[in-house]
């Protein structure tokens, strides 16, 4: 089996492939302070749980935005799994070229998901990755990474409205049945939630239009995709693995093919 991990600045998605088949996934707290060690003892938990022993891995790769943790995880998977694992970094094959100035300061999370929807969904194609930050990143018809849009997320906007408006509370995100509220915290969720759907919107339709493709797809992942995809008139599908898929995408890569390109190789 293969083990994917995604680290990210608020969550690590991780989940075992057999093949192309996703088998077990699981989602935990991003926490920079964990050893290896108690990364290593996590993982024997939820294995146990799930009945998988970590000696049927045989192959790992990790893809983070969140550079003190990797070196405790590669630790911990050389400790535990008795594997040195696969960092998506500068150097790993893409298979795709990336129209970037400097393509090495690409995040590992954004190569990711290109690789993942492209050969998903094919091209051309929008993702839009709703995180700690929203990135949209745009794929043209034949896998080209050719840029994107980063902006603040739902959850950073929200945070720093509580943190500087001394009078405003800390307010739970579900979206209130109506645009003109009548109390101070739906008249935040209106706030918050229907403009972020209008700036992701906003965004998308400059994207297509700056483009003109044809028949561009927009897919969302994340942990608050399905709140904002009911109120978009933009996000066509929603794929909360799209990440997962992209690291086994990237796996099969550096393993087998000898053609794909290095990012160093991929300049626009």
């Amino acid at each position: 089996m293969l083990l994917v991990f995604d680290i990210g600045n608020s969550n690590i998605v991780m989940g075992t492939y057999e093949g192309k088949t996703l088998r077990h996934h699981w989602r935990i707290s991003t926490d920079r302070q964990k050893t290896g060690d108690e990364y290593g003892m996590l993982m024997n938990d939820l294995f146990r749980y799930q009945g998988i022993a970590m000696q049927d891995i045989k192959a790992i790769i990790i893809s983070s935005v969140v550079p003190p943790l990797v070196v405790p995880m590669v630790k911990m998977c050389e400790r535990y799994f008795g594997l040195h694992p696969l960092v998506v970094g500068p150097n790993i094959k893409t298979g795709i070229k990336i129209h970037y100035e400097n393509p090495r300061t690409v995040g590992a999370d954004r190569l990711v998901n290109v690789v993942g929807a492209f050969e998903q969904y094919g091209g051309p194609l929008i993702v839009v990755d709703i995180g700690t930050a929203t990135t949209f990143d745009v794929v043209a018809a034949n896998g080209d990474f050719l840029g994107g849009v980063i902006a603040p997320g739902i959850g950073t906007s929200a945070d720093a409205l509580f943190q500087t408006a001394a009078q405003l509370p800390r307010i739970e995100l579900v979206p209130p049945k109506n645009i003109v509220c009548h109390n101070t915290i739906q008249g935040m969720q209106a706030g918050i939630i229907f403009g972020y759907v209008g700036q992701i919107d906003g965004i998308v339709n400059r994207i297509k239009d700056e483009l003109q493709f044809p028949s561009m797809k927009v897919i969302a992942t994340g942990g608050l995709a399905k709140m904002i995809q009911k109120e978009s008139q933009t996000i066509d599908c929603i794929d909360h693995f799209l990440t997962l898929t992209g690291l086994r995408v990237l796996y099969e890569r550096n393993r087998a093919d000898n053609t794909a390109m290095t990012t160093d190789e991929a300049t626009s």
